[in-house]
């Protein structure tokens, strides 16, 4: 067996695309899905929101403010209703949100539909808590670099990075994307293989 067959496959062609789009499709066609697929999505993003303005959001949640003046806070720290975010931040944690919606509405199906464990089908699970870690919030996905970086005694490069943590954020994104396409490719044809990738 050579070293290539034992890699995990990426979506590199038209079709390994076409294959994600159509079983995303098919699976959030189903009602129960979609709902589970847009709940998913704005707890995802909440997270994010929440974690990237944690004390705007304790004075929103726990400060002596009318109602009105709290949701006018908390509206204000989501991407597109409020001026926090710059476009390209904004626009990935909103993709990123909606891709972990649909990660999570594929990982319910595969597990439902063909009666597997969790443990049994690792493919959404370790993509998704590794995309929601790392996109969450730039500054903790930062950190969490930091802290490896720091094993190796390269803390100070976090702080070189040229897009101000974006790019925990875009990383975040392929893994969820891989997440989708190894599920994706799991369900092809009716085998249950999931995630390639042994954890």
């Amino acid at each position: 067996m050579s070293v290539t067959s034992r890699l995990p496959r990426l979506p590199t062609r038209r079709e390994d695309w076409r294959l994600m789009g159509r079983t995303a499709r098919l699976v959030l066609t189903g009602p129960l899905y979609a709902a589970v697929a847009v709940v998913a999505a704005l707890a995802g993003l909440t997270l994010f929101v929440l974690t990237q303005n944690l004390e705007p959001a304790l004075f929103a949640l726990t400060g002596d403010l009318p109602l009105s003046a709290r949701l006018t806070i908390l509206q204000g720290l989501y991407p597109f209703l409020g001026s926090i975010y710059s476009l390209p931040t904004a626009v990935v944690l909103v993709v990123l949100a909606a891709l972990i919606g649909v990660d999570v509405a594929m990982v319910t199906y595969h597990l439902r539909e063909h009666g597997l464990s969790v443990q049994e089908s690792g493919s959404g699970a370790l993509g998704l808590i590794l995309g929601t870690l790392g996109a969450g919030c730039a500054a903790c996905g930062t950190a969490l670099l930091a802290g490896l970086l720091s094993l190796f005694g390269a803390t100070g490069l976090v702080t070189l990075l040229p897009l101000e943590g974006l790019e925990i954020s875009l990383l975040a994104l392929v893994v969820v994307i891989l997440s989708i396409y190894w599920l994706a490719d799991g369900m092809r044809g009716g085998e249950i293989n999931g995630c390639p990738v042994d954890v």
